[in-house]
């Protein structure tokens, strides 16, 4: 089905005011700006008025769960819900997670995750754990952490069927910085977080291969400046172009500041923003569980009913925001449209290796979002087809 959408659009960086943007099929086979005052090209006449900006859809690497059920649920038909409720959300594009587990449960999550990812509903698997610290566990269950071997990982990359593409790890465990090269030398990005690495740790571990970072300032000792650690350390690699740091935006996991500070100083090109979302998203306050873990929401904010030592109530567990949220306040706290689109769009996208994503441009997938001028998602296309909206 060919069809011609009309309206504002982001291209290259810049919000144009009038572009015609041809979809052939699941693809974007031309995107045209109007010029002012120019008679407009045959196909501006019949073409579908949009009502709101045209950005392209956006690309969530690290997400949990929404809409009331979980990746981690380990039910083929919760999976397919969490991943449609973030594509309605805006998000056509997304890595499943999968939190720390026992070896036999992260088996099955992986082998139900590869089935979706050959359905094309996720876009991979993102395992974050078992390989982490306990010290900066935040909601992960301490009794399932361990040391990597390469028998386990090996079984995990054969269940995968090449859809593993990222690992979250502490690179000073025992094996973190063979875990580095092992799953690089597969094609896997291999992430540090919830870690306790010292700054020299993360160095040696990005010089392994590592070239991602989860949930920035998140699972990480805090930034010291006679003691930087892993946060300085990923930022400064970031800034030289061999790192790319996720943000959780929301508000709740890092302050509207701190994230200006990071998308200045790093650049937009090497932060991905990211949900994290567990499946309190786009549900409310209530109870949970996430990877056997019991999660209270409160005002919109997860955490651990109870922390291992007794504290109550525990860690934050996860987000209850989608990326469009993100990017909205980030709009909101005064970063330029442009500047906020691209950390949720074709910064993960290049991240990933998902080409044909992140960009209105000719040959990427025909992914879009028309949002208002909050930046709030009114509309969203996913492979050339309008999606039901998300009930606000």
């Amino acid at each position: 089905m060919s069809l011609t959408l009309r309206g504002p659009a982001l291209v290259d960086d810049a919000v144009l005011p009038d572009v015609l943007v041809h979809l052939d099929g699941e693809r974007i086979a031309a995107v045209t700006p109007v010029t002012p005052g120019a008679e407009p090209p045959p196909a501006a006449h019949s073409a579908q008025r949009v009502s709101g900006t045209m950005l392209p859809a956006y690309v969530d690497v690290h997400c949990h769960g929404g809409g009331g059920t979980a990746f981690t649920d380990l039910r083929e038909d919760a999976a397919v819900a969490a991943a449609e409720h973030h594509h309605r959300a805006g998000s056509t594009s997304l890595l499943a997670s999968l939190v720390t587990m026992s070896p036999r449960d992260l088996e099955r999550g992986v082998a139900m995750l590869a089935e979706l990812a050959d359905d094309g509903l996720v876009d991979g698997i993102h395992l974050e754990g078992p390989w982490l610290a306990e010290a900066r566990c935040g909601a992960h269950d301490p009794t399932l952490l361990r040391d990597p071997s390469l028998a386990e990982v090996e079984r995990l990359i054969a269940l995968g069927r090449g859809h593993i593409r990222q690992v979250t790890l502490a690179p000073e465990r025992d094996h973190g910085l063979d875990l580095v090269r092992w799953l690089t030398s597969a094609g896997i990005h291999a992430a540090v977080g919830h870690t306790t690495a010292t700054y020299a740790q993360v160095e040696q571990a990005v010089a392994a291969g590592a070239d991602l970072a989860t949930h920035l300032f998140n699972g990480m000792d805090p930034w010291h400046h006679r003691n930087p650690g892993a946060v300085a350390a990923l930022m400064r690699s970031a800034a030289r172009g061999q790192v790319t740091v996720e943000l959780i935006a929301d508000g709740a996991h890092l302050s509207d500041d701190t994230v200006r500070t990071v998308l200045d100083l790093v650049g937009v090109d090497h932060v991905a923003f990211v949900s994290d979302a567990m499946a309190a998203a786009g549900v409310g306050d209530g109870s949970y569980v996430l990877g056997g873990l019991s999660v209270v929401v409160d005002r919109g904010i997860a955490r651990l009913a109870r922390d291992p030592d007794g504290t109550t109530p525990g860690s934050i567990a996860g987000g209850t925001s989608h990326v469009a949220d993100i990017v909205a306040r980030a709009v909101a706290s005064g970063v330029p449209m442009a500047y906020a689109v691209r950390p949720a769009t074709r910064t993960p996208a290049r991240a990933l290796g998902l080409a044909d994503r992140g960009a209105l441009a000719a040959g990427s997938r025909a992914d879009l979002v028309v949002v208002d001028g909050d930046a709030r998602p009114t509309r969203v296309m996913r492979r050339g087809r309008w999606l039901e909206p998300l009930l606000p």
